[in-house]
Protein backbone atom coordinates (compact mmCIF):
# COMPACT_ATOMS: atom_id res chain seq x y z
CA UNK A 1 0.00 0.00 0.00
CA UNK A 2 1.62 3.07 -1.23
CA UNK A 3 1.91 5.86 1.95
CA UNK A 4 -0.82 8.20 0.46
CA UNK A 5 -3.48 5.42 0.76
CA UNK A 6 -2.42 5.30 4.34
CA UNK A 7 -5.04 6.30 7.04
CA UNK A 8 -3.48 9.06 8.86
CA UNK A 9 -3.60 7.14 12.50
CA UNK A 10 -1.07 4.60 10.78
CA UNK A 11 1.84 4.77 12.25
CA UNK A 12 4.70 5.52 9.95
CA UNK A 13 8.44 5.02 10.93
CA UNK A 14 10.74 8.04 9.56
CA UNK A 15 14.20 9.50 9.12
CA UNK A 16 15.07 12.86 9.81
CA UNK A 17 17.02 14.68 6.83
CA UNK A 18 17.69 17.62 8.68
CA UNK A 19 17.40 18.80 12.17
CA UNK A 20 17.97 22.99 11.98
CA UNK A 21 18.20 25.05 15.69
CA UNK A 22 15.71 28.10 15.07
CA UNK A 23 15.28 30.89 17.36
CA UNK A 24 16.75 30.50 20.78
CA UNK A 25 16.69 27.05 21.90
CA UNK A 26 13.92 26.05 19.32
CA UNK A 27 14.50 23.29 17.16
CA UNK A 28 12.98 22.00 13.54
CA UNK A 29 13.07 18.53 12.69
CA UNK A 30 12.41 17.53 8.54
CA UNK A 31 11.36 14.70 7.14
CA UNK A 32 9.55 13.21 3.83
CA UNK A 33 6.40 11.60 4.40
CA UNK A 34 3.64 11.78 1.62
CA UNK A 35 0.62 12.45 4.22
CA UNK A 36 2.67 15.42 5.73
CA UNK A 37 2.94 16.90 2.22
CA UNK A 38 -0.32 17.24 1.94
CA UNK A 39 -1.62 18.58 4.92
CA UNK A 40 -3.43 21.90 5.30
CA UNK A 41 -1.91 25.00 7.37
CA UNK A 42 -3.17 24.05 11.40
CA UNK A 43 -3.33 20.27 11.36
CA UNK A 44 -0.63 18.42 13.36
CA UNK A 45 1.03 15.86 13.66
CA UNK A 46 1.91 12.60 16.52
CA UNK A 47 5.59 12.68 16.68
CA UNK A 48 6.57 9.31 18.80
CA UNK A 49 10.22 8.37 20.10
CA UNK A 50 10.09 4.86 21.29
CA UNK A 51 10.46 4.56 24.99
CA UNK A 52 9.62 8.53 25.33
CA UNK A 53 6.59 9.49 24.47
CA UNK A 54 3.83 10.70 21.54
CA UNK A 55 3.26 14.50 21.39
CA UNK A 56 1.17 16.66 19.39
CA UNK A 57 3.32 19.28 17.36
CA UNK A 58 1.91 21.63 14.30
CA UNK A 59 3.30 21.16 10.81
CA UNK A 60 5.59 24.63 10.69
CA UNK A 61 6.68 23.09 7.25
CA UNK A 62 4.31 20.96 4.60
CA UNK A 63 5.37 19.99 1.55
CA UNK A 64 8.51 22.36 1.16
CA UNK A 65 10.39 20.24 -1.82
CA UNK A 66 8.66 17.31 -0.48
CA UNK A 67 9.56 17.76 3.02
CA UNK A 68 7.97 18.96 6.18
CA UNK A 69 8.93 19.53 9.41
CA UNK A 70 7.92 20.43 13.17
CA UNK A 71 9.32 22.60 14.95
CA UNK A 72 9.95 22.27 18.86
CA UNK A 73 10.54 23.94 22.29
CA UNK A 74 11.92 22.01 25.23
CA UNK A 75 9.67 21.86 27.73
CA UNK A 76 9.41 18.96 29.11
CA UNK A 77 11.20 15.26 29.08
CA UNK A 78 9.67 14.19 25.94
CA UNK A 79 10.58 17.16 24.25
CA UNK A 80 13.90 17.73 25.39
CA UNK A 81 14.38 14.60 24.21
CA UNK A 82 13.30 14.77 20.63
CA UNK A 83 15.62 18.44 20.50
CA UNK A 84 18.58 16.43 20.70
CA UNK A 85 17.51 14.19 17.80
CA UNK A 86 20.22 14.65 14.99
CA UNK A 87 19.52 13.80 11.05
CA UNK A 88 19.36 10.30 10.51
CA UNK A 89 17.73 9.30 13.44
CA UNK A 90 14.19 7.72 13.19
CA UNK A 91 10.48 9.14 14.92
CA UNK A 92 7.13 7.70 14.28
CA UNK A 93 4.90 9.32 12.44
CA UNK A 94 1.03 9.91 12.68
CA UNK A 95 -1.10 12.16 11.16
CA UNK A 96 -1.97 14.51 9.60
CA UNK A 97 -5.20 15.78 12.14
CA UNK A 98 -7.48 17.93 13.28
CA UNK A 99 -9.18 20.71 11.44
CA UNK A 100 -6.87 23.77 9.84
CA UNK A 101 -7.39 27.07 9.11
CA UNK A 102 -9.51 28.15 6.32
CA UNK A 103 -8.30 30.48 3.92
CA UNK A 104 -11.24 32.52 2.79
CA UNK A 105 -10.23 35.85 3.21
CA UNK A 106 -9.35 39.08 1.93
CA UNK A 107 -7.52 41.25 4.37
CA UNK A 108 -6.51 38.51 7.10
CA UNK A 109 -4.06 39.66 10.19
CA UNK A 110 -2.14 36.87 11.43
CA UNK A 111 -0.39 36.81 15.08
CA UNK A 112 2.01 34.42 15.84
CA UNK A 113 3.77 34.19 20.01
CA UNK A 114 6.33 32.40 20.21
CA UNK A 115 6.30 28.89 18.69
CA UNK A 116 3.14 29.68 17.69
CA UNK A 117 4.78 30.57 14.50
CA UNK A 118 5.24 27.39 13.52
CA UNK A 119 1.44 26.93 13.06
CA UNK A 120 0.98 30.39 11.36
CA UNK A 121 3.95 30.14 9.13
CA UNK A 122 2.72 27.34 6.73
CA UNK A 123 -1.10 29.50 6.58
CA UNK A 124 0.86 32.91 5.66
CA UNK A 125 2.64 30.65 2.49
CA UNK A 126 -0.70 29.14 1.65
CA UNK A 127 -2.40 32.79 1.71
CA UNK A 128 0.57 33.93 -0.72
CA UNK A 129 -0.03 31.33 -3.03
CA UNK A 130 -3.64 32.34 -3.19
CA UNK A 131 -2.84 35.76 -3.92
CA UNK A 132 -3.37 36.92 -0.58
CA UNK A 133 -0.78 38.94 1.60
CA UNK A 134 -1.46 38.91 4.82
CA UNK A 135 -0.35 41.35 7.85
CA UNK A 136 1.71 39.17 10.00
CA UNK A 137 2.88 40.21 13.60
CA UNK A 138 5.39 38.05 14.52
CA UNK A 139 5.80 37.97 18.90
CA UNK A 140 8.48 36.96 21.26
CA UNK A 141 9.99 38.00 24.58
CA UNK A 142 13.69 39.53 22.73
CA UNK A 143 14.85 39.50 19.42
CA UNK A 144 16.66 35.78 20.02
CA UNK A 145 13.47 34.45 20.01
CA UNK A 146 11.40 35.08 16.86
CA UNK A 147 11.37 32.26 15.08
CA UNK A 148 11.18 32.44 11.56
CA UNK A 149 11.87 35.91 10.84
CA UNK A 150 13.81 35.15 7.68
CA UNK A 151 11.31 33.07 6.28
CA UNK A 152 8.85 35.08 6.90
CA UNK A 153 10.39 38.32 5.86
CA UNK A 154 11.33 37.03 2.72
CA UNK A 155 7.59 36.29 1.91
CA UNK A 156 5.79 39.07 3.46
CA UNK A 157 8.80 42.20 3.61
CA UNK A 158 6.79 45.06 4.74
CA UNK A 159 3.68 42.83 5.69
CA UNK A 160 5.86 41.49 8.91
CA UNK A 161 5.75 42.96 11.47
CA UNK A 162 7.54 42.75 15.01
CA UNK A 163 6.96 42.54 18.59
CA UNK A 164 9.24 42.29 21.67
CA UNK A 165 7.80 41.93 25.24
CA UNK A 166 11.35 43.63 26.10
CA UNK A 167 11.21 46.05 23.33
CA UNK A 168 14.32 44.54 21.73
CA UNK A 169 12.91 44.64 18.54
CA UNK A 170 10.08 46.01 17.05
CA UNK A 171 7.02 47.13 18.65
CA UNK A 172 7.60 47.11 22.53
CA UNK A 173 5.05 45.07 24.03
CA UNK A 174 3.05 41.77 23.97
CA UNK A 175 2.19 40.62 20.48
CA UNK A 176 -1.89 40.63 21.49
CA UNK A 177 -1.20 44.61 22.32
CA UNK A 178 0.34 45.02 18.91
CA UNK A 179 -2.25 43.45 17.13
CA UNK A 180 -5.23 45.54 19.02
CA UNK A 181 -3.24 48.58 18.08
CA UNK A 182 -3.61 46.83 13.99
CA UNK A 183 -7.27 46.20 14.59
CA UNK A 184 -7.85 49.86 15.25
CA UNK A 185 -6.12 51.23 12.77
CA UNK A 186 -6.88 48.59 9.47
CA UNK A 187 -9.78 47.13 8.53
CA UNK A 188 -8.86 43.24 8.78
CA UNK A 189 -11.86 40.67 7.99
CA UNK A 190 -10.40 38.07 10.01
CA UNK A 191 -7.46 37.57 12.51
CA UNK A 192 -5.87 34.13 12.40
CA UNK A 193 -3.75 33.23 15.89
CA UNK A 194 -1.37 30.52 17.53
CA UNK A 195 0.20 30.85 21.22
CA UNK A 196 -0.28 31.65 24.63
CA UNK A 197 -3.44 30.91 25.16
CA UNK A 198 -4.17 34.38 27.32
CA UNK A 199 -2.59 36.32 24.22
CA UNK A 200 -5.12 34.71 21.86
CA UNK A 201 -8.45 35.09 24.38
CA UNK A 202 -7.51 38.56 24.53
CA UNK A 203 -7.20 38.82 21.03
CA UNK A 204 -10.69 36.84 20.23
CA UNK A 205 -12.61 39.38 22.21
CA UNK A 206 -11.23 42.26 20.93
CA UNK A 207 -11.72 40.73 17.62
CA UNK A 208 -15.24 39.85 18.46
CA UNK A 209 -16.18 43.83 19.68
CA UNK A 210 -14.83 44.85 16.63
CA UNK A 211 -16.83 42.48 14.27
CA UNK A 212 -13.65 40.50 13.44
CA UNK A 213 -13.95 36.87 12.75
CA UNK A 214 -11.19 34.75 14.84
CA UNK A 215 -9.35 31.15 13.86
CA UNK A 216 -7.51 30.45 17.11
CA UNK A 217 -5.42 27.08 17.07
CA UNK A 218 -5.71 25.81 20.71
CA UNK A 219 -3.22 23.66 22.87
CA UNK A 220 -4.41 21.45 24.83
CA UNK A 221 -3.41 17.51 26.47
CA UNK A 222 -4.07 15.51 23.71
CA UNK A 223 -3.46 11.72 23.68
CA UNK A 224 -5.33 9.69 21.19
CA UNK A 225 -5.56 12.29 18.71
CA UNK A 226 -8.77 11.02 17.30
CA UNK A 227 -11.55 12.14 19.40
CA UNK A 228 -12.19 8.80 21.88
CA UNK A 229 -9.99 9.42 25.36
CA UNK A 230 -11.50 13.19 25.81
CA UNK A 231 -8.30 14.48 27.75
CA UNK A 232 -8.18 17.20 25.11
CA UNK A 233 -12.14 18.39 26.02
CA UNK A 234 -12.86 22.21 25.87
CA UNK A 235 -16.49 22.52 26.30
CA UNK A 236 -18.47 20.08 23.90
CA UNK A 237 -15.46 20.18 21.50
CA UNK A 238 -12.21 17.91 21.21
CA UNK A 239 -9.24 19.93 20.46
CA UNK A 240 -7.65 16.79 18.36
CA UNK A 241 -10.23 16.53 16.49
CA UNK A 242 -12.89 19.59 15.87
CA UNK A 243 -9.97 21.54 16.39
CA UNK A 244 -6.80 22.41 16.95
CA UNK A 245 -8.09 25.37 15.26
CA UNK A 246 -11.55 26.93 16.37
CA UNK A 247 -14.09 29.39 14.97
CA UNK A 248 -15.31 32.79 16.37
CA UNK A 249 -18.51 31.01 16.64
CA UNK A 250 -17.17 27.78 18.51
CA UNK A 251 -15.22 29.88 20.78
CA UNK A 252 -18.20 31.54 21.82
CA UNK A 253 -19.38 28.44 22.88
CA UNK A 254 -16.47 27.84 24.92
CA UNK A 255 -15.56 31.69 26.44
CA UNK A 256 -16.02 30.61 30.13
CA UNK A 257 -13.26 28.05 29.59
CA UNK A 258 -11.03 29.53 26.80
CA UNK A 259 -8.05 31.71 28.48
CA UNK A 260 -9.50 30.79 32.15
CA UNK A 261 -9.17 26.73 32.92
CA UNK A 262 -8.13 23.54 31.17
CA UNK A 263 -7.40 20.03 31.62
CA UNK A 264 -3.77 18.68 33.60
CA UNK A 265 -2.63 14.67 32.37
CA UNK A 266 -4.70 13.59 35.50
CA UNK A 267 -7.95 15.74 34.04
CA UNK A 268 -7.78 18.05 36.96
CA UNK A 269 -9.12 21.38 35.91
CA UNK A 270 -6.51 24.35 36.34
CA UNK A 271 -5.97 27.43 35.56
CA UNK A 272 -4.86 28.62 32.10
CA UNK A 273 -1.42 31.16 33.03
CA UNK A 274 0.07 31.74 29.98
Amino acid sequence: MSGSRMKPDTLRVRQLVDVTEEAGDMVSLYFRDVQCSQALPGQYVMIWVPGVDEVPMSLSTIGRRKVSSVTVRPVGEATRYICDLKAGNMVGVRGPFGNGYTLECDLPLVVAGGVGAASLTPLAESLVTRGVRPTFVLGARNEEQLVFRERLKNLLDEGLVLATDDGSCGFKGFASDCALKLMDERQFDVVYTCGPELMMALIFRSAEDRGIQVQASLERYIKCAVGLCGSCAIGPYRVCKDGPVLTTDQLKVVRDEFGLQRMDPSGQAIKVDH
